[in-house]
C-alpha cells in the first residue's frame, strides 16, 4: 500500500532530519564543472568521479578547451570510470554544444540542459537545483529505491513517477534537502541488500499525525 501524502511527507522529513547538513558529494567550482561531474557520475560513485576531476578540470577548464580536445585525450583522464569511452564522447559533444549554442555558458532551463549530449532529466535536475538554486528534484538509484522500500510510490513507479510524487508531497524548498539526505540515507542505511531502516522507528511512527 502506498502511503498517504501526510505519511509519505513524514517519512521524507525524518530522513532529512537524519542528515540536516547533507551536501553534494561531487567536487566542483562552477556550473561547467558541476555539469561535467554529474555526467561522469552515471553508474559510477561520486567518490570515484572526484578522483579524476581535478586533473580533468585542470587540463580542460572551459567548454571551449574541452570542445577542442580529442575524445581519446578526454578518455585518458577518465579511464578509471565506468563507460569512460562513451562519457568522453558525450563530454566533447556537450562542450561543443555549449560553445556553439550557449556562448560557452551552462544554460539554466531543463529544456536547454536536456538538449545537451549525455544530459538526461536527472542530470538536468541536479544542475538546476544544486548549480542554480532552481527548485527541481533529481531521482537517482538511491532515491528511487528508498521511495519504493518505504511505500512512498508503487513498486512499478518510474523515476519520473517518483519525481512527481515527491514534488507533490513536499514544499519546493525541501526538494533539494530531500534529494541530498536521501542519497546519504541510501548509501548508509537503506542499502539494496539488508537495509537497516528498521533501526529507525521514527520512519514508521505515524501516531502524531492527525
Amino acid at each position: 500500500m502506498v502511503l498517504s501524502k501526510k505519511r509519505a511527507r513524514k517519512v521524507i522529513e525524518e530522513i532529512i532530519a537524519l542528515y540536516p547538513d547533507a551536501k553534494p558529494s561531487l567536487n566542483f567550482a562552477n556550473h561547467f564543472e558541476l555539469l561535467v561531474a554529474v555526467m561522469l557520475s552515471a553508474q559510477t560513485t561520486d567518490a570515484a568521479v572526484n578522483t579524476v576531476t581535478p586533473s580533468l578540470f585542470a587540463a580542460f577548464p572551459t567548454p571551449k578547451v574541452m570542445a577542442e580536445a580529442s575524445e581519446a585525450d578526454l578518455a585518458n583522464y577518465i579511464s578509471r570510470l565506468g563507460l569512460y569511452r562513451n562519457k568522453a564522447k558525450y563530454l566533447k559533444k556537450c562542450a561543443q554544444q555549449l560553445v556553439q549554442d550557449f556562448g560557452g555558458q551552462v544554460p539554466q532551463t531543463r529544456k536547454e540542459l536536456e538538449s545537451l549530449a549525455g544530459v538526461g532529466r536527472k542530470t538536468a535536475n541536479v544542475v538546476l537545483s544544486v548549480g542554480f538554486g532552481i527548485p527541481a528534484f533529481a531521482v537517482d538509484t538511491h532515491v528511487e529505491r528508498i521511495c519504493k522500500h518505504h511505500d512512498i510510490v508503487e513498486q512499478s513507479a518510474s523515476p519520473l513517477d517518483v519525481e512527481k510524487r515527491v514534488m507533490e508531497i513536499l514544499p519546493r524548498e525541501k526538494w533539494l534537502p530531500a534529494h541530498q539526505a536521501m542519497i546519504l540515507f541510501g548509501r548508509e542505511i537503506c542499502h539494496p541488500k539488508n537495509p537497516e531502516c528498521h533501526n529507525y522507528p521514527q520512519l514508521y511512527d505515524f501516531s502524531d499525525l492527525k
